[in-house]
């Protein structure tokens, strides 16, 4: 075990002589699991006491002398076991202090006292301490080592750091912080280091995962972290290309949300999100990419043939081609006062990190699509129930139908169809919502304390300009469907854009975002694939 986690055992003494051989004796036969600490004097081994429980290590014993100037053995222990009530207290007297000793025994619960001097230790100093630690370590509890996220549940910093930390799949423990503390969210690491209200981009890089750019200029520059991202840049990379993977948030996107997927070819079992996604950033880093998260794209030029991005972090990045693939953004539920509860009860995705909070609770799905479903069957094993709310006829409508016969079959899961959510109400966090039948239109509310949504996506785009083409919903539009290219300021080459070229040469699109592209995670990944081979054909023609 490193030094500084290591139990410690806790000598005060103000005579020199005795420290020194109480350090010596202690050292000699536990130092391999202990750290041995001594202090002159009670101010000063209440200071490392109160050191010790701030930077959360255990003291395992304490043995103080009972006559020193500031106040006596028994008097400091006493405030020693209200920090560390678990410690074992060891009196160290004299002979004629044994009456004393033994009253304290009864009188504050000391464990043991031992009369100086003990020699020879091996008789009667270390049986007694052995017995000692040996209570101590059966009913001791090793305090938690790993993350720490100090917050408010329904806070939604707070959730957004849950849902970081959960899908980089980084196990962390989380504490509901004081009412009032102003320095929450906190971050605690596993060294002591405290990061109060940071962003993401600290988390990532006080954690160890922010990576350094190792080329000056890239082969391929890929915009968006998704499964066709992903699919591109293990592609790429594989065939020699200096790859660039940038994700504004955490490689894996809207797929690396879903709580399982079942229809994904190889898995017959079915696999989560974040799993697939950390398959394919193992698959990617093993190839040598470049991976830059969390990291906007800001600004796309072009510099003669070069391309140009400029990104959230401040860096200006070179690339001889661009894939865009930034995937979608949940489209807000459009209801009164929803925008002030999400992140506080209302959550777009899965939030697979608010799965803990949901057990034994009443959960509901706002959507009727396929990543509804998933979610809806995800929560059924852990929420007392599971209500989802569908504006449509029926669930046949919008989502798989392996998928509508395992919900039917789900006793949990009750679906009111032809039905929105038209507003939602509570103080701090949602308490309830309120619903519309559609053919009725009677209004009903309900208690409501986490509401998922999945009603559809925009493609994120904005940041573009108009330097791409873009259709009326801002996909972006490549080959045929950018139409006629010989008016286009910003194509310069004799021939036509490839399948998936947009109106800028050398700057390709793929996945979700691209105009009329089937929206499933394999047609996604089959584009990231198909896009390398194009942009390989670009190479060659430069």
């Amino acid at each position: 075990m490193p030094e500084q986690r290591r139990p410690v055992l806790l000598a005060v003494d103000d005579d020199d002589h005795v420290l020194r051989a109480v350090r010596r004796d202690l050292s000699r036969a536990y130092q391999e699991r202990y750290r041995v600490v001594a202090s002159r004097s009670p101010a000063e081994a209440m200071r490392i006491l109160d050191r010790l429980r701030e930077r959360r290590e255990e003291a395992a014993l304490i043995l103080s002398d009972q006559r020193m100037p500031e106040m006596t053995g028994i008097e400091f222990l006493v405030e020693a076991g209200r920090r560390f009530p678990g410690a074992r207290r060891v009196l160290l007297t004299a002979y004629a202090d044994t009456s004393v000793a033994i009253s304290a025994i009864n009188e504050v619960r000391l464990d043991h006292y031992l009369v100086k001097p003990w020699e020879p230790p091996e008789e009667r100093l270390y049986p007694v301490l052995d017995d000692l630690l040996s209570d101590w370590e059966s009913a001791h509890e090793p305090p938690y080592q790993g993350i720490r996220l100090v917050g408010h549940r329904f806070a939604p910093a707070t959730h957004r750091l849950r849902d970081l930390l959960t899908r980089y799949r980084l196990p962390f423990r989380f504490e509901e912080a004081e009412p009032g503390d102003p320095a929450v969210p906190e971050v605690v690491l596993p060294d002591g280091r405290r990061l109060a209200r940071p962003g993401h981009g600290e988390v990532v890089a006080a954690l160890g995962l922010a990576t350094e750019l190792s080329h000056p200029h890239y082969d391929v520059a890929i915009v968006g972290g998704g499964p066709t991202g992903l699919a591109a840049s293990v592609y790429a990379s594989s065939e020699g290309m200096a790859t660039l993977l940038i994700e504004a948030y955490v490689p894996g996107g809207q797929a690396g949300t879903s709580s399982r997927i079942e229809n994904y070819l190889g898995f017959p079992s079915g696999i989560s999100g974040v799993d697939l996604t950390n398959r394919a950033m193992a698959q990617a880093r093993r190839f040598g990419v470049d991976v830059l998260a969390p990291v906007e794209a800001r600004r796309l030029s072009r510099a003669g043939r070069a391309c140009v991005l400029n990104l959230s972090d401040g860096k200006e990045i070179t690339a001889a081609t661009v894939l865009l693939s930034p995937g979608l953004s949940y489209r807000g539920l459009d209801a009164e006062d929803a925008a002030r509860f999400e992140g506080a009860g209302i959550y777009y995705g899965a939030a697979l990190s608010e799965t803990e909070s949901c057990v034994g609770r009443h959960v509901w799905i706002v959507g009727g699509a396929n990543s509804a479903g998933q979610a809806a069957l995800h929560f059924s094993r852990h929420a007392c129930h599971v209500t989802m709310v569908v504006r449509a006829d029926s669930l046949a409508s919008g989502m798989s139908a392996y998928l509508v016969d395992e919900i039917a079959a789900t006793g949990n899961i009750t679906v009111m169809t032809n039905t929105l959510v038209v507003a939602t109400g509570g103080a701090d966090r949602l308490e309830h919502i309120t619903l519309r039948d559609n053919r009725s239109g009677e209004l009903t509310t309900r208690e409501a304390e986490h509401v998922f949504v999945f009603i559809g996506a925009r493609p994120r785009t904005e940041w573009l300009d108009d330097l791409v083409r873009r259709d009326a919903h801002g996909f972006l539009l490549t080959g045929p469907d950018l139409g006629p290219v010989a008016g286009l300021a910003s194509w310069d080459l004799p021939r036509p854009p490839l399948l998936l070229e947009t109106s800028v040469p050398g700057v390709f699109a793929a996945g979700d975002v691209r105009a009329n592209s089937v929206k499933r995670l394999a047609s996604g990944v089959g584009e990231g694939a198909m896009a390398v081979s194009m942009i390989h054909r670009y190479h060659s023609e430069s």
